[in-house]
Order: C-alpha cells, then sequence, then structure tokens
C-alpha cells in the first residue's frame, strides 16, 4: 500500500479513468451530505487561513497488474461518492462558467477537460468517471450537456439540480467556490494487487460520507475476491435483478432487513440489523458458500429476494396472495417474514398448494390480529417467527402449521374465540393502531368488489363531543355519562360513513333516516343501523356482538380434530414423574433455606403471567418458553442456574460465576448463589435479564 497527500483536482488532472467496479454500490449521497460538501468548499474559498480542506481517502488499485501505466484505469474501492459528488459539482460549474477564468484555470473548456474527460479519448475512454449501470448512463449523459435517460439515477439527477441550484445562487461571483475547490485534499491510497487485500481494506474503512449498508459490505465480500469475468456473470445474473427489482430507493431501505429475515430463516438466530453482514459472513463461512459455490448462494439469496420483494413490495401478480400480503403489510408484522420466506420457497418449489399457501397466510395475519386486540404482549413474536418451522411437516403441511399453532405455550398461545370475542367487544378499537386495516376486512369480507375504506371516515353513532347535546343524554337514560365513557370508542359505536359532516351531532334518528343516512347505507357495517329504534347501551352491546361473530369468521383459528393434534404433541403420551419440594431434603420445613425459598418463590412467579414451576428430581425449575432459572437447593444457599450466556449478563455487583463447559445441574451459564433475602431484589434483577432474552429477543412490534 502506497498513501500520500495530494490535490484532489490535480489527482483529478493527472488520472486517466476512475473506474468504479461492478460490486460497488450504486451512488447514495443525500442532499444533507452534499449541502455539508457546499459550505466546507465556500468556506474554504473564502477565507485565506484555510490552506486545504481534507475530505478524506481514494483507495484504489491500478488495473495494470504489473506494469504500472499512466494510461490504466484505477479500481476504486473507497471514495466513489466523493468523485462521484465533486464531478457533480464541477459540471454544474462548468455550465456557468464562460471563456473567463474567475481563477486561473478554471474556464468551461478546462474545467470539463482537466477534471471531466479526456477529450483525446472515444467511447467509455473519454469519460474521466465511470460508475455503474444507471449511474455510469445519467452522469456521461451529464458531462456531455445530453438529457438524462429515461431510467436515469435518482440521486445522480437530484444532487446535480441541487448544485445547479446553488452555484446559481452565487451569480458572477464563482471565485470562492473555485478557490475552494482547488484546497480539496485527499488521501491517494494505492493497492498493489498482490500485496494488500482489498476486501480488508474496505472493511476497515472509517472514511467521511455516507455510511456503507450492510447491503453494501455483503454484495462487496461477495463479487469482490472473484475473477473478474466470474464476478461480471455473477452480477449480471443474479445481484443487478436482485436490485432492480427491490428498485432504486428500495434496494437501499429495504435490503438490509431482507437480508436479517433470510439469515434468520436459514440459521435459526435474529441478528441485529447492524450485524448482519458479520451473520452472512458466518453463514457463507460455516457452509463454505464462498470458497465452494458461490454461485448457489447467490442465486439462493436471489431467490428469497424474489419472494421478499413480492411479498413486502407489492411486486405479487396473483390477486389473492397479493391482497393477503397487503393485509400483513397493514398489521406490519415485519417479525413474521422468516416464516412467510419459507413458505413463499415452498409454493415457489410446489411443495405447498397455492390454497394452502393462502390459508397459512391468513393464520398468520388472524395471529397477530388476535393477539394484539386480546393485549398479548408482542415481545415474544420475533422468536417465535424465527424457529416456526421447524415444527412443520412438510408433508402434511397446512395441519402441521395449524398444529403448530394450537401448540404454542401461554404467552405465545392463539388466542381462542370466546378470548378473542370477549375483547373484541370491551377495547378500545378505535384508538387501535392501524384502525383502517380492521375495519376494511370488516368491511370487504365475503364481497368481490372491494371498498376502499380510505374514502370513507370514522363515525361514532354517539358523538365524541364531550358536551352532548340533550336529546343524546335522554336516549342514552340518566347514566348517560357512564355509557358515553365506557362505551364511545367501543366497536359497536364505530362505524364508516362518507357523511361524517352531515351527520355532526344529530340525533340517532335523524342520522338514520337523513338522505344519505344510515338506512340507505350502502356499506356492510351499517347493516342493521335502520332497524334500531334507540342508540342506547344495550343497542351498542348488540352491535358490538354481531361485529365480533363476524370478527371471528374474518379472523378464523386454526381447527384440528383432538386426536390429531393430539398426534403432534412431543409427549407421545408418556407421563413424566411427579416431584414435589419433599423430595428436597435442602427445603425441609425447619431447614433454613426454606425460608428464603418461600420468599422467593412467589416473587418469580410474579415477574411474567407466562412464567410456570416445575418440580424436579434435582431441582426448582421456572419457565417461559423453556427454562428461565433452576434453583438448586443446597444446606447453606440457594443455588440459581439462568439459562442465558454469561457475557450477555450486567451484573455490577459481581454475585454471578461464569460455568460454562463446567457440568452442573440445572441450565444455562450463569451461576448465582443466594443466601440472604436482603439480595432477593438484585436477583430478580439478574433473574429478568434470562427470562427478556428468552422472551423478547430484540423483537419489533407487530400490531
Amino acid at each position: 500500500m502506497k498513501a500520500t497527500e495530494t490535490s484532489l483536482l490535480q489527482f483529478f488532472r493527472k488520472s486517466p479513468q476512475f473506474v468504479i467496479p461492478i460490486y460497488q454500490r450504486t451512488y447514495s449521497w443525500h442532499r444533507d451530505e452534499c449541502l455539508q460538501l457546499w459550505r466546507d468548499i465556500l468556506r474554504a474559498g473564502r477565507d485565506d487561513a484555510v490552506k486545504a480542506h481534507f475530505v478524506g481517502s481514494v483507495v484504489y488499485v491500478e488495473q495494470g497488474l504489473s506494469q504500472v501505466s499512466n494510461q490504466s484505469p484505477l479500481l476504486v474501492i473507497d471514495g466513489q461518492q466523493r468523485l462521484t459528488t465533486v464531478s457533480l459539482l464541477l459540471e454544474a460549474l462548468a455550465r456557468h462558467l464562460g471563456s473567463d477564468e474567475p481563477v486561473p484555470g478554471f474556464s468551461a473548456r478546462k474545467v470539463r477537460n482537466y477534471f471531466l474527460l479526456n477529450p483525446e479519448e472515444d467511447g467509455d475512454k473519454a469519460f474521466k468517471l465511470l460508475l455503474t449501470q444507471t449511474d455510469k448512463d445519467s452522469l456521461t449523459a451529464l458531462v456531455q450537456q445530453q438529457n438524462l435517460p429515461a431510467d436515469h439515477s435518482v440521486r445522480i439527477k437530484q444532487n446535480f439540480e441541487f448544485f445547479s441550484e446553488q452555484v446559481k445562487g452565487l451569480g458572477d461571483d464563482l471565485a470562492p467556490l473555485c478557490q475552494g475547490l482547488s484546497k480539496l485534499v485527499i488521501v491517494d491510497v494505492s493497492l498493489n494487487r498482490d500485496q494488500d487485500n482489498p476486501q480488508l481494506i474496505f472493511e476497515s474503512m472509517n472514511s467521511t460520507g455516507r455510511e456503507l449498508s450492510q447491503a453494501d459490505l455483503i454484495r462487496n465480500y461477495v463479487l469482490m475476491g472473484l475473477e473478474p469475468k466470474h464476478q461480471e456473470e455473477l452480477y449480471k445474473r443474479h445481484w443487478r435483478p436482485m436490485e432492480l427489482g427491490f428498485g432504486q430507493e428500495g434496494y437501499g431501505a429495504h435490503f438490509d432487513s431482507f437480508m436479517r429475515h433470510y439469515l434468520t430463516l436459514k440459521t435459526g438466530e435474529i441478528p441485529k440489523i447492524r450485524s448482519v453482514y458479520d451473520a452472512f459472513k458466518a453463514y457463507a463461512r460455516r457452509n463454505d458458500a464462498i470458497t465452494d459455490d458461490v454461485d448457489s448462494l447467490v442465486a439462493d439469496v436471489h431467490a428469497y429476494a424474489g419472494y421478499y420483494c413480492a411479498m413486502a413490495l407489492k411486486r405479487e401478480t396473483d390477486k389473492e396472495l397479493g391482497e393477503a400480503f397487503a393485509d400483513l403489510r397493514d398489521l406490519r408484522v415485519d417479525v413474521a417474514y422468516p416464516l412467510l420466506l419459507e413458505l413463499y420457497h415452498d409454493y415457489a418449489t410446489e411443495l405447498l398448494s397455492r390454497d394452502d399457501f393462502l390459508k397459512a397466510l391468513r393464520l398468520i395475519e388472524s395471529y397477530v390480529f388476535r393477539r394484539a386486540i386480546c393485549a398479548i404482549p408482542t415481545n415474544s413474536l420475533n422468536k417465535t417467527f424465527a424457529t416456526f418451522g421447524r415444527s412443520l411437516k412438510k408433508d402434511r403441511y397446512l395441519e402441521s402449521l395449524q398444529a403448530a399453532f394450537l401448540s404454542l405455550p401461554s404467552y405465545r398461545r392463539f388466542p381462542n374465540d370466546d378470548e378473542f370475542m370477549r375483547e373484541f367487544t370491551t377495547r378500545d378499537m378505535y384508538n387501535l393502531p392501524r384502525r383502517s386495516y380492521w375495519l376494511r376486512r370488516l368491511e370487504n369480507h365475503g364481497r368481490k368488489e372491494r371498498v376502499f375504506v380510505d374514502e370513507y371516515t370514522v363515525e361514532h353513532i354517539m358523538p365524541q363531543n364531550a358536551n352532548l347535546p340533550a336529546d343524546w343524554r335522554q336516549e342514552l337514560g340518566p347514566d348517560w355519562e357512564r355509557v358515553h365513557a365506557t362505551k364511545l370508542h367501543n366497536v359497536g359505536n364505530l362505524t364508516l360513513t362518507g357523511y361524517n359532516s352531515e351527520y355532526s351531532d344529530r340525533p340517532f334518528t335523524e342520522k338514520r333516516d337523513m338522505p344519505g343516512g344510515f338506512r340507505e347505507s350502502p356499506l356492510r357495517l351499517n347493516q342493521g343501523l335502520g332497524m334500531v329504534e334507540r342508540w342506547d347501551e344495550a343497542a351498542i352491546d348488540a352491535r358490538a356482538n354481531r361485529l365480533a361473530e363476524l370478527a371471528t369468521a374474518v379472523w378464523t383459528p386454526p381447527a384440528l380434530e383432538d386426536e390429531i393434534l393430539a398426534a403432534y404433541s412431543p409427549r407421545n403420551g408418556t407421563t413424566a414423574p411427579h416431584y414435589s419440594l419433599d423430595d428436597h431434603p435442602n427445603l425441609a420445613a425447619d431447614r433454613p433455606m426454606r425460608a428464603l425459598f418461600d420468599t422467593l418463590r412467589p416473587q418469580l412467579l410474579a415477574l411474567d403471567p407466562n412464567i410456570t414451576e416445575e418440580i424436579l428430581k434435582l431441582y426448582i425449575a421456572y419457565k417461559a418458553e423453556t427454562n428461565v432459572v433452576d434453583i438448586v437447593p443446597q444446606a447453606g444457599r440457594l443455588r440459581l442456574s439462568l439459562n442465558m450466556p454469561f457475557p450477555e449478563l450486567w451484573d455490577p455487583k459481581g454475585m454471578a460465576r461464569d460455568i460454562t463447559n463446567l457440568g452442573r445441574w440445572g441450565n444455562g451459564d450463569v451461576e448465582v448463589g443466594l443466601s440472604h433475602e436482603d439480595d432477593i431484589p438484585y436477583v430478580l434483577g439478574l433473574v429478568r435479564q434470562s427470562l427478556e432474552r428468552q422472551i423478547g429477543n430484540g423483537s419489533e412490534p407487530a400490531a
């Protein structure tokens, strides 16, 4: 490696051409980065005391392998964003310069011929900077003063227009801009292809500018080390179609999330969004994919990316499947994508029929929505969907999916009809997130001609006005204040209308009978309102119950015969031995640890409603999904085993010890000794970390 400090413009002038390899990300600077660069340049240009302004490094490999030639293109490893941005600024400046030079060397002809073009060359060699794909055509069109192509680069166009406006705003006072540009300094880093590792250098870069996404790092990791021909073949066959599938803006916004779901599906572990690249490298190395079969790996990523785009980015062509995906997007069930990707793959490869795929999608939707209505915390959904595929028997696909849902433990449960209807009829449905979703689903159930509920507004039949008119107070009866307070946002009091302003706070009978009133409404949600004579608590409850019945048909639960469900039981009819506290001599009534245990026990169970206790022969287990903490009663202490990796525990008092691979009764790598009641609150805090790691696992809200 050879690094030297140099003027950016002199670097442009002396170098014949910069080529951005196909594995590099596309141009991605936004207005904010351009504005900062603009301000820095003008500040340097207007202040004689500023001799130079450093803008980062440009790292490149000479394409000439053994004979360095002045005509060798430079393959840019790092610095594309700055080179492209300065090129856009130079072109904008050239269009405002004439033959006069506000600063020596800065006329329109010289700016183009020194920094943007190679005037004696033809074809691609005529350009100082060659970008990739869409970016290439857009930049070359600009520096030739031609119209942008129809499928132009959004960032190239927007940032060029930004700089054009800024230069125009300077009027004839272009000297500070020219002087500032001449003060730009970079570190020129030249790599030796045979001695330096471009990938390691690329990863270690912490340069100024826009941070590399996980997608950028993954693409470079896969393609950078390949022979150029293989590199180009893979890029054109798989990576470029993926980028086009996501779209210019969608690729940057969605690819990292897709890759996180892909890796979750493939490994069963949920990587943090900022660690997707590291997780991908570990996955590829574990499967020897990069060294043995990179083509298959990239083809697999390409296939799953297509599934993701169909589901998450509205690319699905099947109408019913597209509607199901739209409903899942409205629920924002990103946590379900690992399972959805597996289902889509099996559908695409004809392992799962189209009809069963659709039923599976609706089951997932019902599961998430019912849990939201029943206010079951969402922090377990991430892990639920990460490992759900392990429960599937693909020769009995839909049946095993239903059995898996029905077998989930309490805090992951699929709410049954009784629980769902009870909560649906009593909770505040008006302030539920994504209100239009459930209204649309109720209205369109069974319809072939779908109603677009966004064209309507939500109507409170009993008005929201806290100062209810006298007619409404009489309608509701002597207990009107309680009814108004408790039933206002109840599902029975909510509907859709296009006449919200006309209805206002009118009495119910006027809303019912006026032109466009409830009697004339074409909406199914308003069916039956024309027959109601009095709108009071009983009428609200009756309608709520009717809509709850409808809701159970819209968001259906899984249904299997008991004997079929029993066949999926992991215990297969065996009965585990039964133990009690009497089997633990150190918890006898006269032993000192019994009082401590009796104090700790109810507080452990109170940590979460899903914690259960199981007394085993050698220890007492407290479980959620699996063991959270196990207690081994000893003569002078309670030895607790926390089921979590020791490095993840926050233990400022240092009460815990690492027992990884030491072999102890209980589960987990953390041991905590408890001898005194005063330490119980602190120990509960340690146990809570194990619980949250198990049922939370970095989950995202779903509904």
